[in-house]
């Protein structure tokens, strides 16, 4: 059975190239399809099932690591039948990201522009995976080593802030129309959540709105004292009332004084592996 891939690239000059060199070097590999966003990478992902992923890091809507962790999220959840989870090669024009967790396992790297000696030993890898994963006698793959890659590739994607920690956010009250502000305590934030452009902030008495994204926050706050539970997420974890699983395995957490119910992504279940 003939290998599959996928192709996520914002820039079709680029996407066009990477398949083209592809084609040339490993002919065997199908590219069942090409997107331009992060969404779309996860959709077609999830409805096509490919063996490999190629996936540019900066994209429209999610990122390139952000998209993986959405997948990795959903795949199991999406799917009849047992499949592993492809193999992840991400793709990028900025150094930072080439860093050593990406040589290990599953998890590669190409730096732009693609240079075809590279390129070459990212698909001897990805053609050793792939025999190793239709062998007969292969056990299904692990997907704990590609999350914890990923949780390690998704922390150090965010800048460490220099400042001192955050203690008060200026905030849209509900409904003004971003005409009346006030200063909330961080010490007072149970939640943040990103919803759109803006991100909500949930206290014990009310509801307020940011504009600052939630990356930008995250770099600011003590993470002992708020943890991310999601893409979108992050609570305080002593707020934290109930940890439940439901059937599928899927995780989520409700806050004390509160009856909405937040979803913990895949991604960050480790942190309630001892709860």
């Amino acid at each position: 059975m003939h290998p599959t891939a996928l192709i996520a690239e914002d820039e079709p000059l680029l996407a066009a190239a990477l398949r083209a060199e592809l084609t040339r070097i490993w002919p065997e590999l199908h590219v069942l399809a090409c997107v331009g966003d992060g969404l779309s990478a996860v959709q077609q992902a999830l409805a096509l099932r490919p063996d490999v992923l190629f996936f540019d890091i900066r994209m429209p809507g999610l990122s390139g690591l952000d998209a993986a962790a959405e997948l990795a999220d959903q795949w199991d959840a999406h799917s009849t039948e047992a499949r592993a989870f492809p193999a992840l090669v991400f793709v990028t024009a900025f150094e930072q990201y080439a860093v050593q967790a990406f040589e290990a396992q599953a998890v590669d790297y190409l730096l732009k522009p693609v240079q075809t000696a590279r390129l070459q030993k990212t698909v001897d890898k990805l053609r050793a995976n792939h025999l190793r994963a239709t062998h007969p006698s292969s056990r299904p793959v692990d997907l704990e080593p590609t999350l914890h890659q990923l949780r390690h590739l998704l922390g150090s994607s965010t800048p460490a802030s220099a400042a001192a920690p955050l203690r008060m956010i200026a905030a849209n009250l509900p409904g003004s129309g971003g005409a009346s502000l006030r200063m909330v305590p961080v010490d007072e934030v149970l939640a943040f959540d990103a919803a759109d452009k803006y991100v909500r902030v949930l206290t014990a008495q009310a509801e307020y709105l940011i504009r600052t994204p939630l990356k930008e926050l995250l770099a600011q706050l003590d993470a002992q004292t708020f943890w991310q539970i999601h893409r979108s997420t992050a609570v305080r974890v002593t707020a934290i009332d109930t940890v439940t699983r439901d059937d599928t395995g899927k995780l989520s957490l409700t806050l004390h004084g509160h009856t909405e119910r937040w979803v913990i992504s895949r991604i960050y279940a480790h942190l309630f592996r001892a709860m």
